[in-house]
């Protein structure tokens, strides 16, 4: 029943570090498209997408890893895939704390892992633990910018946007632009992300990636 399955969730939640193995620090599986045969810009270093929600961090993204020949992975996805949850019920049943937390270990395992391009959640890059972590693993942050009537657009009909829950999404996304926006700007590349199409924004990018480091011997 419903009621089970949350209290099936509620017991993981409890259980927290105590579970072996973890599941929000396990291992990235294999993937086939690897920095072993990625042959374009910036091919040994992971890519993390950053933004407000709606800016289309997970469209670009999945666009951008087939352009570079590296995995792609959604970090909201892989947060919900380690709780056994939704993001609105991580929200819902355990806070919005809970949610930061397990979004700070996930992103860690990720950026532990080969390279890859990651989208992040609007909230993750302003976690100073996970800027630090992208720096530290030598990735590169691209902050996706797009003016606030085009993220109200983007978002309007969504129902898995915690934030957004019971507000009108255009004071809260105006408030979290103003709030983020300076801390956005902290990665090393800006591209906006109008309305043009995914593969106009993905052109940007690979435009402004540095030139690809020498991969490491296997």
């Amino acid at each position: 029943t419903l009621a089970s399955d949350y209290g099936e969730v509620t017991a993981f939640w409890k259980r927290g570090a105590a579970l072996r193995p973890d599941p929000w620090t396990r291992a990235v599986p294999p993937h086939p498209m690897t920095a072993a045969n990625a042959t374009t810009k910036s091919a040994c270093r992971s890519i993390v997408l950053v933004g407000l929600m709606g800016v289309g961090k997970s469209t670009v993204g999945q666009r951008l890893a087939r352009r570079l020949g590296l995995p792609f992975f959604d970090g909201d996805a892989e947060i919900e895939r380690a709780a056994g949850c939704s993001i609105p019920d991580i929200f819902e049943f355990h806070g919005e704390a809970a949610f930061r937390d397990g979004e700070r270990r996930v992103m860690t395992r990720l950026l532990d892992g080969p390279p890859a391009v990651i989208a992040t959640g609007g909230g993750a890059y302003i976690n100073p633990e996970i800027r630090q972590c992208i720096r530290d693993k030598a990735a590169i942050a691209v902050w996706l910018r797009a003016d606030v009537e085009t993220l109200v657009r983007r978002v309007r009909r969504a129902e898995n946007r915690p934030l957004l829950r019971g507000h009108d999404p255009r004071e809260v996304l105006q408030r979290l632009k103003t709030e983020r926006d300076p801390v956005y700007a902290e990665a090393d590349i800006t591209v906006e992300s109008d309305e043009n199409s995914a593969e106009a924004v993905v052109d940007r990018i690979v435009a402004a990636l540095p030139p690809a480091n020498p991969c490491p011997a296997s």
